[in-house]
């Protein structure tokens, strides 16, 4: 059996899971559920999360297990060690939760919760796969298990930072540190696709003109900048929610910080470069056809920065808004692979 033939598709199959993951964490974001479990990587101390909360409630003649979570009088008990319950509450077998106080249970928000963490932990067994059937390549492409290696390590950081943003009590900057890393195992793993395309005959290649690479090159840090400055503002309005409730989503924005308004007036600049980009590949007939689809991205974007605004963040607007700059990202990416990779083959056979 050639493994080689289907590690593409792995490698396909592993960037879908990153998408899925950054939907699942947009969803828990934007519904509030992040704290829907209060421990990592259990969930009240069990694998599979409560369903009611008298499931986490003290209960007489019940046996616990070490690491077990309850709510009792406002507050979070975690059970210092194997033992029954008799009639009465004995404090001498609990100790006080002290990772953080949020003492709640909502039913949604623990699944929506635990939905995210178990499509990270699936995601752990193609990415396995895609690392041990990596080295394959190591005496054709040894930069192919080398990138497998930084991005499993870069996986491992991640699932930690996830306990990590879980304990700060979903601390903004870590949960933007959080979703950055993201980011960067999706460039690593595009990375590792596009080295195992097929080659390109030398006779089709052509060479970027040296602005047109600068332009491009502009563009796609005008995008990092775009969502380091969109995380900015996704902190001011989870700092509005916690402070004006979500009830209340016409009030998150009525005094927006100076970023928001940079934000919002960057997306000019980064449409007048894209429109420039896509004027040029029709002008100097490049067969760039991904181009198309970063200005459509960039149009979804716009579309979607908009409505949150005018319209108070409609339901799935948030995670729709995240998903759609990760997209436009990954795009802008490959594209970028594309382009150096073309010009360092036209250099090397002229």
């Amino acid at each position: 059996m050639n493994i080689k033939k289907y590690f593409r598709s792995l490698v396909i199959t592993v960037i879908t899971f990153i998408y899925l993951i950054i939907i699942a964490g947009a969803v828990v974001r934007m519904t509030g559920s992040g704290m829907g479990c209060p421990d990592w990587p259990k969930c009240f101390g069990y694998y599979i999360p409560p369903t009611a909360a008298s499931q986490i409630e003290w209960q007489p003649h019940h046996a616990y297990k070490k690491g077990t979570i309850i709510i009792r009088e406002d507050a979070l008990r975690i059970a210092a060690h194997n033992f029954s319950t008799t009639d009465s509450y004995d404090s001498k077998h609990w100790e006080t939760y002290t990772k953080h106080d949020y003492a709640h249970f909502n039913v949604w928000h623990t699944w929506i919760e635990y939905i995210n963490r178990l499509v990270t932990v699936i995601f752990g067994l193609p990415m396995l796969a895609l690392f041990f059937c990596s080295f394959l390549y190591w005496n054709s492409q040894k930069k192919i298990p080398i990138i497998a290696t930084v991005t499993l390590l870069a996986v491992g950081f991640q699932s930690w930072l996830g306990k990590v943003v879980v304990d700060s009590n979903l601390l903004p900057i870590r949960i933007t540190i959080h979703m950055v890393v993201a980011f960067v195992i999706l460039a690593l793993l595009l990375y590792i696709l596009f080295l195992t395309k097929s080659k390109i005959a030398k006779s089709s290649l052509q060479a970027f003109p040296k602005s047109f690479r600068n332009v491009f090159i502009f563009a796609t840090i005008l995008t990092l900048i775009q969502v380091a400055l969109g995380t900015q503002v996704r902190q001011f309005v989870d700092e509005q929610v916690k402070t004006i409730g979500e009830l209340h989503k016409a009030a998150w924005l009525q005094s927006p910080t100076l970023t928001f308004y940079i934000h919002r007036s960057f997306s000019i600049l980064i449409v007048g470069v894209t429109s420039w980009l896509v004027w040029q590949q029709k002008r100097l007939g490049i067969a760039l056809p991904k181009l198309n689809w970063v200005l459509a991205c960039i149009g979804l974007e716009l579309m979607t920065g908009i409505i949150m605004y005018y319209f108070h963040f409609p339901f799935l607007s948030q995670p729709l808004h995240l998903v759609i700059s990760s997209l436009l990202f990954g795009v802008q990416f490959y594209i970028l692979l594309e382009v150096f990779s073309k010009q360092e083959n036209h250099q090397s056979i002229q």
